[in-house]
């Protein structure tokens, strides 16, 4: 499994689906498809989306500080 930091190619609005597709090792297509049926079901999952938004780092400050997450 990789590091869990939003990438800086691939990403369409906040690159969280692009990331979890990273490092689940599956394509980013498929986990934006997986986020867009959850939606569909009751819960916090655009709040979940944005929180993991702020809170993931993205590749490039990653790497910059160092981190081998």
């Amino acid at each position: 499994m990789t590091a869990l930091a939003r990438p800086t190619d691939g990403r369409l609005l906040g690159g969280v689906c692009a990331a979890l597709a990273k490092r689940f090792s599956t394509s980013a297509t498929t986990m934006r498809v997986i986020f867009l049926v959850s939606c569909l079901l009751p819960g916090p999952q655009f709040l979940l989306y944005l929180a993991l938004w702020i809170l993931l780092p993205s590749e490039k400050s990653a790497r910059a500080a160092g981190h081998a997450w």
